[in-house]
Formats: structure tokens, sequence, C-alpha cells
């Protein structure tokens, strides 16, 4: 079993989204952004997957340029290719063609020695969704300090 070493997560796609589907894709990178990808300098923020030409491409990551290569380094923003079975490809068109639905990439992971990216098949969420699932939250946190006070006495 391979051991999984989380680089990047898109905290803030749990806010914005309901979250469908999860799948695990593989990704394309070049030789000086796996090594950022290695170090952790990498951002998921407002990124997003489109499909084009039947394949899938991650945009707007922020992989930070890695320091060693000079000039000979890689644009941090460029679209990247995700790698997945033709059917699963096929699939998540037909489900991205449902109004409202959304492919946006979850966290970033180093899977043994490869980087792999797990997608989310999302809903975007109307600001009273964001209102509640924030009340949610903070009613989850109040009752668990509450719980936290009456165990200690």
């Amino acid at each position: 079993m391979s051991e999984i070493r989380v680089v990047a997560t898109n905290r803030k796609a749990f806010h914005e989204y309901f979250i469908e589907d999860r799948l695990e894709a593989g990704i394309v990178l070049s030789g000086t952004e796996i090594k950022s990808v290695r170090a952790a300098q990498v951002s998921l923020q407002d990124s997003y997957v489109q499909i084009q030409d039947g394949e899938l491409w991650m945009m707007n990551v922020h992989i930070a340029p890695y320091e060693q290569a000079g000039r000979f380094g890689h644009d941090p923003k460029r679209p990247r290719k995700l790698l997945l079975h033709r059917k699963e490809i096929t699939r998540l068109l037909n489900q991205i063609q449902i109004k409202g639905y959304t492919l946006i990439p979850l966290r970033l992971y180093l899977k043994g020695k490869v980087a792999k990216v797990e997608l989310a098949l999302a809903r975007g969420k109307h600001q009273y969704d964001k209102r509640e699932s924030i009340a949610k939250r903070d009613e989850e946190r109040r009752m668990r300090y509450e719980w936290k006070e009456q165990l200690r006495g």
C-alpha cells in the first residue's frame, strides 16, 4: 500500500459547493513542477476543471516555480492535463451538462512517487445555503464545547 501525502487542499470548495461525487485522477507535470509539488508549493484556490476536445484540463492551479531551475522553469498557472479513462470522462461530461454542476479539484496529493488530484463533481451553493452551513457548523462547535465543559465537571 503506497503512502498518501496531501500537498494542497481546496478548503473553499466545501463552502462554495455541494460535493456530489469524488474521483481520483492522475496529473501530467513537468520535471520542475513535480519538484515544487513535492515541496508543497501548490495552491488550489479558485481552480477548476474544463473538458476540451474530450480531455480534462485543470485550470488556474498555481504551482510555484522551482528555484533551482533558473530561467528554465515552468509557467506557474499553465493548464495541466488530467489522466482518466475514456468512460469516466464521458460520464463526467454527461453529468456536467446538467445545469449547475462543475468539476473542481479538492486536493492534490502524492501517492507513492506519483502526483494525483482528487476531483469533485459539485453543485454550486446559493447564498442562503452558505449561511445555513455556517450556522450548522457554529451550532456543532457550540455543542462540542458544552459537552467538553460537562465532562470537566
